[in-house]
């Protein structure tokens, strides 16, 4: 609790609940306008923006990237890593690192640093342990997604690595409103609640209007959601929805009577077992060169 506030205007009970409810309307209000996010997400999505011509020559690109050094820095060492380097030769300048990666990588790249640094800020303190779950959650699940979709499938797994990185990005998005209302700060615990019934549908918004590939927000519907059994891994909302399972969906974080290992869930994480090693090297990976 935030001592410095008079202890009688501490929200709680219904009106504690009003705050929660405004602030599901002042997101509703702000993703049907301009959706407003730190300083860190307008320069990758303005590095986005600026790539998407696929005719942009390598020097270019370059160029541009070189522009964010934190993003330069990032693609050199994730180009030199075991993920895009497994015989060890080095890439020794950005332009190499890039055509080595790939301008999709490139823009994916920006993105989850932008994520990281949101993670770290100071207004995101208070939710620090759940943000650091989130984080590590979607970086498993990009791992997950990329190598699903490598051995199980003929989708781009760089597609599939961006669609498990941002398939949470609505609680991320929720995290940041929340720390602007002083109750729901001291009550870090009751966000969670408010994660699992929202930020799907949220996200989805979300990676709408900030202009994500029709392709990744499709993948990121209801992916949260029970399904039959699934007896095929086919599309990209497949490889995430297996992804997610694999890497601990967020349900985990809140319901301590949840079995991970029950029915549809327990049988994919059965079946995909073999994958898990693989899948924690690529995550433990991400977690160094983004964080």
């Amino acid at each position: 609790m935030n001592m410095s506030r008079e202890p009688n205007t501490d929200k709680v009970g219904d009106a504690l609940s009003a705050q929660r409810f405004q602030m599901l309307e002042d997101i509703a209000k702000e993703l049907a306008g301009e959706v407003i996010f730190p300083t860190c997400f307008d320069a990758a999505f303005r590095l986005r923006k600026e790539l998407k011509n696929p005719d942009l020559p390598i020097s270019r690109i370059a160029k541009i990237v070189g522009g964010e050094p934190l993003v330069a820095a990032k693609l050199t060492n994730l180009a030199n890593s075991v993920l895009y380097s497994p015989d060890g030769s080095a890439a020794r300048n950005l332009q190499a690192a890039i055509s080595r990666l790939g301008v999709d990588l490139v823009r994916t790249t920006a993105l989850a640093i932008a994520m990281a640094q949101m993670m770290r800020s100071k207004n995101m303190a208070e939710f620090g342990e759940l943000t650091h779950a989130l984080w590590n959650h979607s970086l498993r699940t990009a791992a997950a997604a990329r190598i699903v979709a490598r051995t199980q499938t003929r989708i781009n797994p760089d597609e599939a690595l961006l669609a498990g990185l941002v398939h949470d990005l609505g609680a991320f998005y929720m995290l940041y409103r929340a720390a602007q209302y002083p109750e729901l700060r001291d009550r870090p615990e009751s966000m969670k609640y408010l994660i699992v019934q929202w930020h799907e549908s949220i996200g989805v918004t979300l990676l709408s209007a900030l202009g994500m590939p029709e392709e990744i927000v499709d993948a990121t519907i209801d992916h949260e959601q029970p399904r039959a059994m699934l007896e095929e891994v086919r599309t990209l909302a497949d490889v995430i929805y297996v992804s997610n399972i694999l890497a601990g969906n967020v349900r985990e974080l809140v319901d301590q009577d949840f079995d991970p290992d029950a029915g549809e869930i327990g049988a994919i994480r059965l079946r995909f077992a073999d994958l898990m090693p693989e899948i924690e090297a690529d995550a433990q990976e991400m977690q160094t060169l983004f964080t």
